[in-house]
């Protein structure tokens, strides 16, 4: 029993004297445990113990805004934490936290850091990275980071500046709702549990528009056909955030858009409330860093009048008037220093920037004059500049007083568009922007590093602005990246990348439906110290970056003529109303209208691009063999492509896009293309392939992916050509025309139609194929998804509709070896010298290389069976108009020097012995609707097409006089009859 006792509780303490033996109480988080009211007596010490179970006292709360249920709960996750919520909304819950330090470190800011993350868990996925680990931040979470932080920091007391950090992540999502809205109220609620220092609550909305109506906390798939995506957090008289992206909506519909958002984010503030008065903490008293009045008014003396001397000289510029402020600051501290002031050293530079700010604020409400002497509703100077890198897709260089910046346009193809790895909203995006601002733009020195989160916020921002105006994705497949340098800042540089990026794409021919213009508007008040209302106010029209600084907002709105496309709103006291936001809309709409005129004057239309640097997109149909041929194993072919001609090549079902930097490399794109999976064949198309073998006759040629075709000796040049051997050689590349199909079923190739006719006074052949005049690349369809559809449209369809239905179909042709052509000479050989009876028709059926489908031999064969024979001609007979169209263009060549052989034969007829222009006698064998099946004798079948005009009142048995005009595809002769004399 000892060694049992040792082996539970091996430090040798009895079982009586252990905690849960006596039910002590666990405290936890200031939540209280019990043990089980039932526990082991001393008689029963051997027996193990049994675990407690700890009770978790929760509070929550429950309510419905825009008809979805919307619960806070707090007290079960994360009870450590100095403040933590789990909001839900459907079936999406996500938590909040917020956490203090406990020291005083000196400083003269708050330290807020607000941290949003997704973790693929929460949606049931195991992350596709190495380490199948979520890296660092991605976009969209620094992006919801920024969208909490917003509305929260201007809620801290003045002076407070412990270190705080909130940290809101998703535990599930059903993909129905955006967790960045509901992470932005779980964090309010959070900071009112905790005991930090905080003004709230705060609600925080979402408003989108379909159809004209407006909707309260769209799902995403609502939000997906929303043309307006308003994001609105306010107190509850106060407006303090606001983030739009619409499609050009009027100023008079987004106020009504603010006037139904705030009501309804209204309504998150009593649950809150109400949660916090059930489990929240008390506030503590917090040390604030506060300046003394007497130290304040003895800085103040020495700094005002030298400040005021700087800021009424409109001459001064960015960095002179810079380095006349700082001149003055080092003229105080060198005073207070002689003084032996040390309070006054601490906080001196904090107290110099609240003088500044008074003396600016001072003189734009009392004289309604800026710092650079402009009127409070003029813009600054503008310069324009598109197409400055002409070797670039696209570029421009925008400038507005004293902030520059540079965008250049690439475009890609389809396959470049970026993955997105969000819980919510689409896996790709077509269209980016990214905004850099580096050291330099402000002459200061600093570290480039990984994704900064007011680049990316600037640069989505102007990324919003402009995707309302990009052509739809069918019209417009590039992938289009803009980036945005900024070259020198002085205020709203995220505004002027919206001008130099519309500007852009213009010039990189992109067709977009306006111009898009922004600019930033600021706000200066006066606020009475006793009621915290503001009583005098002024609207500052494309702010400076000190009007930035020194002033109560920054609202950034970009559009168009129409209307709206973006906004962004960051407002530093503790809320503005709703009425002053909206009278902000007018001066906006007036400054960006005056920005888009100097825009349209220096680029009004897409620019047509130089060949050289354009870039090319070609997209091709394919069956999917075809492209898996392409492609290669493991995608190396598709790759040896890429690296070689440094085009982007993009696969999907049944379609290949092609995307080159210009057009010479797009053709060498499409040689290559051609040589590994070809294209269909067209009579007038041009084609590169290389000789595989030279005859007497001609020459036999590879091209089009692996099909082979036959080069005549009579199609080498314009002048006569004595032996094939001095005109090509096997290996050589040539550029053929393809210009028909002989009775054998091969694809006919002329070298000479590709070459200029020689000046020479000779007759003009009215059967010479002209080459194409345009260079546009076709898109050709798939056999076998032509060739039995369209025969049954041509059939069921009147004379006109066939026509012009085969004129766009693609002949079926058949393609030969050269092996097999020297089987059919020795065999046609032999059959000359008199060995009549003997031999067969050659093969019925050989194997196309065109689009991977099958086409039937150019004859049938004696011995075939009588009712395949019939098939086959009462299909032809069926689209007999489909026929006679083809045999124009196809037998066009085959027609030329029949004649010679236009002679009278009685013998019994064979399919090798049946030539063109031979005549013969033939019985009717069936009457259709649109002609005849003929009896040619000895099995072969043939058919005549009935004329306008002509007899068609035959009967079955009739013998007419025929004679062979051409052949089908399928190698049915088509006969016309003998006029007699």
């Amino acid at each position: 029993m000892a060694s049992v006792r040792n082996k539970v509780n091996p430090l040798l303490i009895p079982y009586v004297l252990t905690w849960r033996r006596f039910g002590f109480r666990t405290i936890c988080s200031s939540r209280i445990g019990f043990a089980p009211s039932t526990s082991p007596s001393f008689a029963d010490a051997d027996t193990p113990p049994v675990a407690g179970k700890k009770i978790l006292e929760t509070f929550a709360e429950e309510f419905e805004i825009g008809s979805r249920k919307i619960t806070l709960e707090t007290g079960k996750i994360a009870r450590f934490a100095n403040g933590s919520v789990v909001l839900a909304m459907d079936e999406t819950k996500v938590l909040s936290t917020v956490a203090s330090s406990k020291g005083d470190a000196a400083r003269d800011f708050l330290p807020l850091t607000v941290d949003y993350q997704e973790k693929q868990f929460a949606q049931g996925v195991i992350p596709t990275t190495y380490m199948r680990r979520e890296g660092a931040p991605k976009e969209r979470e620094l992006l919801c980071g920024r969208l909490i932080d917003r509305p929260i920091r201007p809620l801290f007391p003045s002076g407070f500046y412990h270190e705080v950090q909130v940290m809101a992540s998703v535990l599930s999502s059903d993909g129905k709702q955006d967790p960045d809205v509901m992470a932005a109220n779980a964090s309010s609620a959070a900071l009112m549990l905790s005991d930090i220092p905080w003004g709230g609550p705060i609600g925080v909305i979402r408003i989108g528009r379909i159809s004209g109506q407006f909707v309260v906390n769209p799902s995403m798939d609502e939000l997906s056909i929303s043309d307006l995506n308003l994001v609105y957090a306010c107190t509850r008289d106060k407006t303090l955030m606001i983030d739009v992206q619409a499609r050009e909506i009027s100023e008079k519909d987004l106020e009504a858009a603010l006037r139904l958002a705030h009501p309804e984010a209204v309504k998150y503030l009593d649950p809150q409330i109400r949660l916090a008065a059930k489990a929240g903490k008390q506030k503590k008293e917090y040390k604030l860093s506060m300046v003394s009045e007497r130290t304040f008014e003895k800085i103040e003396n020495l700094a005002k009048e030298p400040i005021e001397a700087v800021f009424t000289d409109p001459t001064y510029g960015k960095f002179e008037r810079g380095e006349a402020l700082e001149k003055i600051t080092q003229d105080v501290k060198r005073t207070l220093e002689e003084e032996g002031d040390e309070e006054g050293l601490k906080i001196l530079p904090k107290t110099v920037d609240t003088v500044r700010k008074q003396v600016v604020r001072r003189r734009i409400i009392s004289e309604g004059l800026r710092v650079d002497g402009r009127r409070l509703d003029e813009v600054r100077p503008l310069y324009c500049e598109a197409g400055n890198l002409p070797v670039l897709h696209g570029s421009a260089l925008f400038s507005r007083g004293d902030t520059q910046v540079l965008c250049t346009v690439t475009l890609g193809a389809p396959g470049d568009a970026q993955h997105l790895d969000s819980l919510v909203g689409p896996s790709s995006k077509r269209f980016m922007l990214h905004y850099s601002f580096p050291p330099f733009c402000t002459n200061e020195v600093g570290k480039r590093a990984g994704l900064n989160r007011r680049e990316v916020g600037h640069g989505t921002l102007a990324e919003k602005a402009l995707l309302a105006v990009l052509p739809p994705e069918d019209d417009f497949p590039y992938t289009v990246r803009i980036n945005s340098e900024v070259m020198a800042s002085d205020g709203s540089t995220s505004m002027a990348t919206v001008c130099g990026g519309s500007m852009a794409l213009m010039d990189s021919g992109i067709p977009l439906r306006e111009h898009v213009a922004g600019l930033s508007v600021g706000l200066v008040s006066e606020v009475d110290p006793s009621t915290g209302e503001i009583k005098d106010y002024r609207i500052l029209t494309d702010i400076l970056g000190l009007e930035d600084h020194l002033g109560d907002i920054d609202f950034k709105i970009a559009g168009t003529h129409n209307g709206i496309t973006a906004i962004q709103l960051d407002i530093k006291p503790a809320g503005i109303p709703l009425d002053i936001v909206c009278e902000c809309l007018d001066p906006a709409h007036k400054g960006r209208l005056q920005i888009l005129e100097h825009m349209e004057r220096e680029i009004s239309a897409p620019r047509i691009q130089d060949d050289r640097y354009s870039p090319r997109l070609v997209t091709l149909k394919y069956s999917n063999d075809a492209l898996r041929r392409l492609i290669g194993p493991v995608g190396a072919l598709k790759r040896k492509i890429e690296e070689e001609t440094g085009a982007r090549i993009s696969v999907s079902d049944g379609t290949l896009t092609i995307v080159a930097k210009n057009q010479s490399v797009m053709e060498k794109v499409q040689e290559k293309v051609d040589f590994i999976i070809g294209r269909e064949i067209e009579i007038g198309g041009i084609y590169k392939g290389i000789v595989t073998s030279v005859k007497e006759y001609g020459a036999f040629v590879e091209f089009n992916g692996g099909q082979q075709g036959l080069l005549h000796i009579s199609e080498l040049s314009h002048e006569p050509v004595s032996r094939v051997s001095d005109v090509v050689s096997v290996g050589k590349q040539l550029s053929l025309m393809c210009i028909g199909q002989d009775v054998r079923g091969n694809i006919k190739l002329s070298l000479k139609a590709t070459l200029p006719r020689p000046k020479s006074k000779t007759d003009i052949s009215v059967d010479e194929p002209v080459a194409p005049t345009s260079p546009e690349v076709n898109v050709w369809a798939a056999i076998e998804d032509v060739s039995n559809e369209q025969e049954k449209e041509v059939a069921n369809a009147g004379p006109e509709t066939s026509e012009s239905t085969v004129k766009s179909a693609t002949p079926a042709v058949l393609i030969r070896s050269a092996v097999e052509c020297d089987e059919e000479e020795k065999s046609a050989g032999l059959n000359s010298k008199g060995d009549n009876g003997s031999k067969s028709a050659s093969k019925s059926d050989q194997k196309s290389r065109m689009s991977s489908s099958f086409l039937e031999s150019s004859f049938s064969s004696r011995n075939a069976k009588s009712k395949r024979r019939k098939d086959a001609i009462l299909d032809l007979l069926s689209d007999d108009e489909s026929e006679q169209k083809h045999t124009s263009e196809v037998g066009l060549h085959s027609k030329i020097g029949s004649d010679k052989n236009d002679a009278t034969t009685e013998t019994p007829m064979t399919a090798n012995k049946l030539k063109l222009g031979m005549k013969v006698t033939a019985k009717v064998h069936q009457i259709r609707a649109l002609g005849l099946v003929l009896d040619l004798g000895g099995g072969i079948r043939g058919m005549y097409r009935f004329e306008p005009g002509a007899k068609r009142d035959f009967e079955v048995g009739d013998e007419l006089r025929v004679k062979c005009s051409s052949f089908s595809t399928k190698g049915v002769p088509v006969l016309s009859l003998v006029k007699e004399e």
